[in-house]
């Protein structure tokens, strides 16, 4: 080993340089293991992706909760424009969001989302969301955007999931900069 060959100081030098890019690497790849371990397992209430509906439909039903709200900042207004709905375990929902911007300006948002409780969060598929891509809405615009999800029947099998009859679907929309705003960045980098 090269530490071997080193002695005093310098060996020192070295192994202190190899702990900070260790754990340098380490930390840069934390965030992305992290999001890859929540998506697979649907720890901390994050969601699946579908392309398409459940093929089984339950006569089990279950209520989903909408809820909306900002990051400090944020100059929209954001709510759910149903507060709840009941379907069959299986069954395709269909929700709308309301966003306003009261604003003499353009602001985009992305919206981050959870769903409790979390061991709900790997059951809850959604096929089509407004935040999987960011908003721009203009001054004064106001817009309805939905979110088409189910329930995975398989949430009756699951010893943690099984007993849960309510879900809580929430977003919380966060500014970002306009496209053309991340264009000028990109261009001065």
């Amino acid at each position: 080993m090269i530490f071997r060959r080193l002695t005093g100081p310098n060996r020192t030098l070295a192994q202190t340089v190899t702990v900070v890019l260790v754990m340098g690497a380490l930390a840069w790849a934390a965030v992305p293991a992290y999001n890859m371990f929540c998506k697979v397992t649907g720890y901390g209430g994050t969601t699946r992706t579908a392309d398409a509906g459940s093929d089984v439909i339950l006569d089990r039903t279950i209520k989903v909760r909408f809820d909306g709200s900002l990051e400090r900042g944020m100059p929209w207004q954001f709510h759910p424009v149903q507060r709840e709905m009941e379907l069959r375990i299986g069954e395709t929902g269909l929700a709308f969001y309301e966003a306003h911007n009261p604003t003499d300006r353009a602001v985009a948002g992305q919206a981050s989302y959870n769903v409790s409780p979390f061991e709900a969060g790997s059951f809850f598929t959604k096929i089509d969301c407004f935040c999987f891509t960011e908003q721009v809405l203009q001054p004064g615009e106001t817009v309805q955007m939905p979110v088409s999800f189910y329930v995975d029947p398989e949430i009756v099998a699951d010893r943690d999931a099984k007993s849960v009859t309510h879900i809580t679907l929430s977003y919380t929309f966060h500014e970002i900069a306009l496209p053309e705003e991340q264009a000028a960045l990109h261009i001065a980098d």
